[in-house]
């Protein structure tokens, strides 16, 4: 059973590396590089989406997906596309519908920071604005229904912008749980990493997602 861990925008697959070591999997964790996914294309969310799509079809069966922010955006989208090959899902700090104002004024800081300060994913400063740009519109309201795995929903307690949605998510997903994550802002995975796993280990993977009343 493969476990799939997807990072979010500016960060790498080494943003999970804390998470796996307390986790005890970080041999057998698959992390793609979003980056790297969507070399020598035009950078777009649908592009990207495409191309994070075929990586997660290679895998060849049914997976434990993991995503935070934009990672958890497309594991969302996938996850509504191809229900039959999730086991388990859990989306950390992910918008079902994007907040154009965030976006927005995302948009803005970006255009004021040095491009240096892009490089770690492998996307110039204009990629990600232009990502960001073509994610103004995504709403998957109309296909939440299709989600029927174990979902736990995510989000640290200081992630202001996120909080509210997230809660909304949970209640439109039919079979899931909601976890604030103490301590946290929104980069849940390097800002609390043993706390993630915990959640994760107990309610998401290895089959052994549990009720909690």
């Amino acid at each position: 059973m493969k476990q799939v861990y997807v990072h979010g925008l500016g960060q790498t697959p080494a943003s999970w590396d804390k998470v796996l070591e307390a986790l005890g999997t970080a041999s057998s964790a698959v992390c793609p590089h979003l980056g790297k996914l969507i070399q020598h294309q035009e950078v777009s969310y649908d592009n990207l989406y495409r191309a994070f799509a075929d990586f997660c079809d290679g895998l060849g069966e049914p997976m434990d997906l993991c995503g935070l922010s934009l990672g958890g955006v497309l594991a969302l989208n996938y996850a509504a596309e191809h229900p039959e090959k999730i086991r388990s899902l859990a989306l950390i700090a992910a918008p079902y519908k994007m907040p154009k104002r965030l976006l927005r004024l995302q948009n803005a800081v970006f255009r004021l920071m040095p491009e240096k300060a892009f490089g770690p994913m492998g996307l110039g400063k204009w990629d990600f604005i232009r990502l960001c740009r073509s994610m103004m519109d995504l709403d998957f309201t109309p296909v939440l229904e299709k989600i029927s795995c174990p979902t736990v929903v995510i989000c640290g307690k200081k992630d202001g912008a996120n909080r509210k949605v997230c809660k909304e998510l949970s209640t439109k997903l039919r079979n899931s749980q909601f976890f604030f994550v103490d301590g946290a802002g929104h980069e849940v995975n390097t800002q609390a990493p043993e706390k993630l796993a915990e959640i994760l280990a107990q309610f998401c993977f290895w089959g052994s997602l549990q009720s909690v009343h």
